[in-house]
């Protein structure tokens, strides 16, 4: 069905995704946020399959010096196509445009870490360790 695959680069609507999100197991997000911060994304990219939101991924960051891979989500009855490698594909045409120094990162949840190799991203320990701000 990937022949039906319509890719656009442009963030989801605030419900769709929302709705995405938890459908793929990442945490939950505020409608508050999401209103003001997809469009302040450096690239998003979508995927839709008659007009059905199936998978989506997210660059966000300063434009220039830092730039953090997010929101990979892909619907669960579609994972298993190559989606993810998509929205990767897409998401690194995209980082080889950025500025030469930048830094690039993202979070690897789980087995994810596994896609993300494929894409030229490296673990960061023991060098330094990822942190968050429990909120």
């Amino acid at each position: 069905m990937i022949d039906k695959l319509e890719i656009r680069h442009e963030q989801p609507t605030i419900e769709q995704y929302l709705a995405l999100r938890v459908e793929a197991g990442l945490s939950p997000m505020s409608a508050e946020g999401a209103e003001i911060g997809l469009p302040r994304s450096s690239f998003a990219v979508t995927l839709y399959e008659e007009g059905l939101l199936v998978g989506m991924g997210r660059v966000i960051g300063d434009g220039g010096c830092f730039f953090q891979v997010t929101d990979i989500a892909v619907k669960p009855s579609c994972q298993g196509r190559g989606l993810g490698k998509i929205i990767m594909r897409e998401i690194r045409s995209f980082l080889d445009t950025v500025p030469e120094r930048a830094y690039v990162s993202l979070i690897a949840d789980g087995e994810a870490s596994r896609l993300y190799t494929q894409y030229g991203f490296k673990p960061v320990m023991p060098d330094s360790q990822g942190m968050f701000l429990p909120r």
